[in-house]
């Protein structure tokens, strides 16, 4: 039977398991190698990240009876330049996230939480789900959760459970000492310190990137995760 029209394409796997695309691309990040080898992006890379991330979202949606998992979105390759003094015009990773919870005006991508962030680079294999970086107010919601009894002793338990399966509990950014008028000692001081609630892992096997089997290993990381991201739609966002 023909699919539909609109039916979205199958993950068939990436173009390889070495990344070998994004390793040249460190050596040659210049717009006149980027258009000679367009194609080969768009066919190995963009097509195939479009697809994974549509066949894994209807495999979350049970983890999340009470949200809709959004549209998946993949992050564009060229690099914001404006204000670095890196001026290399392409990023050297492909990356994409299903979002989940109520929509957000403007705010950074990373401002959002995710159900499943994935991407790959010719060094790393990066998977996991939750809110890499917190705006002012929801850092403020997400600090008054974790000092609380009840929710903030929630958030330990899940995030010990999900470091003793392999997950690793990490923000994009991270202060230095627990926010003022808090505890030094508190016992949940390290998620004070954060300025995100991601957890990532466990680590994949590259292999799977060019195998179908790669939707079911990634939904599972995603499932996995899913407590601290239901967590965080709860109490934070």
């Amino acid at each position: 039977m023909l699919a539909a029209m609109d039916d979205p394409p199958r993950f068939e796997g990436f173009a390889d398991t070495r990344a070998r695309f994004f390793g040249e691309l460190i050596l040659h990040n210049d717009r006149d190698w980027f258009q000679a080898h367009r194609t080969e992006y768009e066919r190995g890379w963009l097509a195939p990240m479009k697809a994974l991330l549509a066949a894994v979202a209807p495999r979350l949606a049970r983890a999340y009876p009470a949200h809709r998992i959004g549209d998946p979105k993949v992050f564009r390759i060229h690099r914001d330049v404006r204000f670095s003094r890196d001026k290399s015009p392409y990023k050297t990773h492909i990356g994409g996230l299903l979002p989940i919870g109520p929509p957000r005006a403007g705010g950074s991508p990373v401002e959002v939480p995710a159900a499943l962030y994935f991407h790959v680079s010719a060094d790393e294999l990066f998977c996991g789900a939750g809110l890499y970086g917190m705006d002012a107010e929801t850092l403020a919601r997400y600090r008054r959760a974790v000092l609380d009894s009840r929710r903030g002793a929630e958030l330990g338990r899940i995030a010990g459970a999900l470091e003793r399966r392999g997950y690793e509990i990490a923000a994009r950014e991270q202060s230095k000492r627990v926010p003022r008028g808090a505890d030094p000692a508190h016992p949940r001081a390290d998620l004070l310190r954060m300025k995100g609630l991601f957890a990532s892992g466990p680590a994949l096997d590259r292999r799977l990137l060019v195998r179908e089997e790669l939707v079911g290993a990634v939904a599972a990381v995603a499932r996995g995760a899913a407590p601290l991201v239901r967590w965080l739609l709860r109490c934070a966002v």
